[in-house]
């Protein structure tokens, strides 16, 4: 159980997906101007990339390593979230017209999203079974939630303030990224 919840917490702070790898920050930077549409499309990327998870370990396991089509787990993959996305899509423009709006081109990114691929295919990589597979993907996803999250706040808040002109805009958003990943690295050595 211990090694479950390592799983979920180091995939979510000590290796963040936007924060310490670096993926998905397309959408990280564009979504993240306000804080509706940032916890939306972190939802959103919540489900899609659990489920993705379990869909593409299993796929692998029973599917493309059987038949020794290893060399096609991306593309496989790549499918499976483009699919999963268009389901989503579907859900928020029928459900939540509002929402939809807000994500606007962000939300077919999901699909393009290097964190959403990346995420399973380090879990092929990492040897995990369905179990991990779902739990890093839900650890990362909640990860990419936070980060893009915290980043919203602290957008809303620079707004209030009077920055030079020179850092306005996208330097200070880039320099709030950048302290975020510092702060983020605190996470490091975190133990349960």
């Amino acid at each position: 159980m211990k090694s479950l919840i390592m799983i979920i917490v180091g995939c979510a702070l000590i290796n963040n997906v936007v924060l310490n790898q670096f993926l998905g920050i397309c959408s990280f930077l564009g979504v993240s101007r306000q804080m509706k549409a940032s916890l939306s499309l972190g939802v959103a990327v919540i489900f899609v990339m659990t489920l993705a998870s379990a869909v593409c370990s299993l796929l692998y396991t029973y599917v493309l390593a059987p038949l020794s089509l290893d060399y096609m787990k991306t593309i496989v993959f790549i499918l499976v979230i483009a699919c999963l996305v268009q389901v989503v899509e579907m859900f928020l423009k029928r459900k939540s017209p509002a929402i939809y709006r807000a994500l606007g081109i962000y939300l077919p990114l999901i699909t393009t999203n290097c964190a959403v691929l990346g995420v399973a295919l380090t879990n092929v990589q990492d040897g995990f079974g369905f179990a991990e597979s779902v739990l890093a993907g839900f650890g990362t996803a909640v990860g990419y939630t936070l980060a893009i999250v915290l980043l919203a706040s602290i957008r809303s808040r620079i707004r209030e303030e009077d920055i030079p002109a020179p850092l306005r805009g996208a330097p200070i958003v880039l320099i709030s990224a950048a302290l975020m990943s510092i702060a983020f690295m605190g996470f490091a050595n975190l133990s349960i």
